[in-house]
């Protein structure tokens, strides 16, 4: 059979709609520079969709730090993996820097985030060690913890009474084996926003023998009094093992880190395989990741008029009776209740005739009949922006309860 033949019977649970979707709902460009409001279609949209918590990424000096750094090194330099040819001072800067702003002894600098996880998981674990992880990971964790060869358990999301239950067993396979035991989970959850209970696991450690590795994408730069966290939120820095950050979010850039005692990350630098045999992170982006984080640490109104944004957006959105679900971070989830088709045709006016654009989640992500609307309140928005929005939204679900998206479909945006 030619390996090519199920690609015309099975396109995937996303792509089967992809003739549908494409350039609207999937795949839609966002025009013009990075803020608020941007162009989508041909006109302006007030955004909520991007992860540029802090504003930084078209923060003027930002700016000015990567073109000069682009204008100084090029794109190419430095040449090859950083293990063969590719290390700087630069890097070396970096990584201490970021160490030492969450609390770490040491951290190994990433290429990228997605492929950064998996590795670390890959690296990490072998086939006598057990993995525990929460249900509700982001999928680079479920993809490195595929990779792994031995045995795994998943616990009910931020469940600890389950996971104590699955660290038994745990237990018991790895007294066996031989092998230790590796707890994932996130910092804050991307999708609902809430915070994995770091400090609830990390007292298990009284009772079970096992390491913490903590994915906090969403929580570094906009969670903890510094900005250094999840874990400096909830005030278990030292018991997190091994803590893994992004750029992609707060910092507005590309790379990523992961951060530990001196020994786990120089285990990682010879044995993560995305890194040995991936070309050096290029040094405009080291050097742009630099003066984001010179900024994370020095200018903290950044993150106070995120919160401020954040505050006001989640406190009137509750006033008018919306279902935020148990968001405990900047990610504001508003939940729904309709069709699929329902929430196509909510998504289609908030774009058409409120022109704002943010992201939709339905079934099969979330049970049938729910709809999600997930915003991202960020630095660059304003209060009006968010009042609004509320007014909008306000709208939006009277005409749904009313039932009018049943019947209505408000655009013809795939020009069919």
């Amino acid at each position: 059979m030619d390996v090519f033949n199920k690609i015309k019977t099975d396109k995937g649970n996303i792509g089967q709609y992809a003739k549908q979707a494409h350039g609207y709902f999937a795949f839609p460009k966002l025009e013009g520079e990075i803020a608020a409001r941007m162009m989508f279609r041909g006109k302006e949209v007030l955004t909520w969709s991007l992860n540029n918590y802090l504003g930084l990424a078209n923060h003027p000096e930002v700016r000015k730090a990567d073109a000069d750094a682009a204008a100084e090194w090029g794109l190419a330099y430095p040449m090859g993996a950083r293990m063969m040819s590719g290390q700087t001072n630069k890097h070396e800067e970096l990584e201490k820097a970021l160490a030492d702003f969450v609390g770490k002894p040491d951290a190994f600098l990433l290429n990228f985030g997605y492929q950064g996880m998996v590795s670390i998981i890959d690296a990490l674990v072998n086939r006598n060690d057990v993995i525990v992880y929460d249900s509700e990971s982001h999928a680079c964790i479920l993809d490195g913890v595929r990779l792994h060869m031995g045995k795994r358990y998943v616990y009910p999301h931020n469940n600890i009474e389950n996971l104590k239950i699955q660290l038994k067993r745990a237990t018991k396979l790895a007294e066996q084996t031989g092998g230790g035991i590796l707890v994932i989970t996130e910092g804050v959850f991307g999708m609902s926003g809430d915070l994995g209970k770091l400090d609830e696991i990390v007292k298990l450690k009284e009772e079970f023998n096992f390491r913490l590795l903590v994915d906090d994408a969403h929580g570094f730069g906009t969670m903890g009094k510094t900005g250094a966290g999840t874990p400096e939120e909830l005030g278990v820095t030292e018991g997190v093992d091994v803590l893994f950050g992004t750029f992609a979010k707060a910092m507005a850039g590309i790379g990523a880190f992961v951060a530990a005692e001196e020994e786990v990350c120089d285990y990682l630098r010879y044995n993560m395989r995305s890194q040995t045999f991936a070309k050096s992170l290029p040094m405009p982006m080291v050097v742009g990741a630099l003066k984001r984080l010179e900024m994370l640490r020095n200018e903290p109104e950044h993150k106070e008029k995120l919160w401020t944004i954040v505050n006001a957006l989640q406190k009137g959105l509750k006033e008018q009776g919306f279902n935020l679900g148990v968001t405990e971070s900047p990610v504001t989830p508003v939940y729904l209740s309709g069709s699929v088709n329902e929430g196509t045709n909510v998504v289609m006016d908030l774009r058409e005739n409120y022109n704002i654009f943010c992201s939709i989640v339905v079934y099969p992500v979330i049970p049938k009949g729910e709809l999600l609307l997930r915003l991202i309140p960020t630095a660059m928005h304003s209060l009006e922006d968010v009042e609004y929005t509320i007014k909008a939204f306000a709208d939006v679900r009277q005409k749904l309860e009313d039932g009018k998206y049943s019947t209505t479909q408000f655009a013809n945006v795939f020009g069919e």
